[in-house]
């Protein structure tokens, strides 16, 4: 970190005079510019390799409260080996007690667990309580924790409180890797999202990530693209690569496509890897494989040949 960066929490008004210094963000130009992205078209060959990058970044998701074990294997299933010669994704994402039974359906797949914790979806409940359900995930075998924030806190200004718990819970993950949640439909503005994502990366998330997929609005082009530039303007300030999870509402092939001219055109080719991208959705696998399967036969198959998630 540099040294004009290293003081910032120092304490709760350098941290307020950091945040609130940031550049303010252009509503109508981001609206503008993710919407000017999202009309680039890709087509034959560089489509096909989209489509296959797209799936590797998956983070195929089950999130409900009617979630069963056996749900969890077959989703596992499904993302080891998605069907034909499709990548496997990039990992599964399941609430804490079903950590071990994903890890044991993926063992030796290569394909990573995360899974949400710290009173997901709404994180009110105690710092005490956020970490050690992130210390029981990870020792349950968890390689990643997505953790939500307290929007509560930090709607009211108290930034300091969601620094400390991001910090806490960092610790708590050893060697996981931490995906923050800023639950961007709920944050209201732009400036309040760059300043989401700053404090996150401050604190040491390892991701930013915009959604629970339990509040809308969630993934937008213009929130995702906000966040990419903070990432990217987070590694010239300090060095450090900080990864971006879009996550709520991405559900067809052309929702990724975008996204992927989104990481491109707005923090560059160093993020255009499942090390620094992923796609938090349910639906979106069934929807790239239909289309892969279209681009390599010129048919599209019905949508219960694939497997429901």
């Amino acid at each position: 970190m540099t040294s004009s960066l290293a003081d910032v929490a120092s304490s709760d008004a350098a941290l307020r005079a950091f945040l609130h210094g940031l550049p303010g963000v252009d509503r109508v130009g981001a609206d503008q510019r993710a919407a000017v992205l999202g009309t680039r078209s890709i087509k034959t060959t560089a489509k096909a390799a989209a489509i296959d990058l797209a799936i590797s970044m998956v983070d195929l998701t089950t999130l409900e409260g009617a979630d069963t074990a056996g749900k969890v294997r077959a989703m596992c299933t499904k993302a080891a080996r998605p069907g034909g010669d499709a990548p496997r994704v990039a990992a599964v994402c399941v609430y804490p007690d079903l950590v071990e039974v994903a890890v044991e359906a993926l063992k030796g797949t290569g394909v990573r667990v995360a899974s949400v914790a710290t009173g997901f979806p709404s994180g009110r409940t105690s710092p005490e309580v956020k970490v050690s359900e992130t210390a029981l995930a990870v020792a349950a075998g968890a390689d990643e924790i997505d953790m939500v924030i307290d929007r509560g806190a930090f709607l009211s200004g108290r930034y300091m409180k969601v620094f400390e718990e991001i910090v806490a819970v960092k610790a708590a993950c050893g060697e996981a890797h931490l995906k923050v949640i800023l639950e961007t439909g709920e944050l209201a503005t732009y400036d309040n999202v760059r300043r989401a994502s700053w404090l996150a990366m401050l604190a040491g998330a390892d991701f930013i990530k915009t959604s629970t997929g339990k509040v809308s609005p969630a993934a937008t082009p213009s929130v995702t693209m906000i966040m990419l530039t903070a990432v990217r303007d987070f590694r010239a300030a300090t060095g450090r690569q900080v990864g971006v999870k879009p996550a709520g509402g991405i559900r067809t092939s052309k929702d990724a496509i975008k996204n992927l001219v989104l990481v491109n055109e707005t923090a560059g080719e160093d993020w255009l890897t499942p090390e620094w991208f992923r796609l938090g959705a349910s639906s979106l696998l069934n929807d790239l494989l239909m289309q892969r399967q279209k681009l390599a036969t010129g048919r599209y198959a019905g949508p219960d040949y694939f497997t429901l998630d």
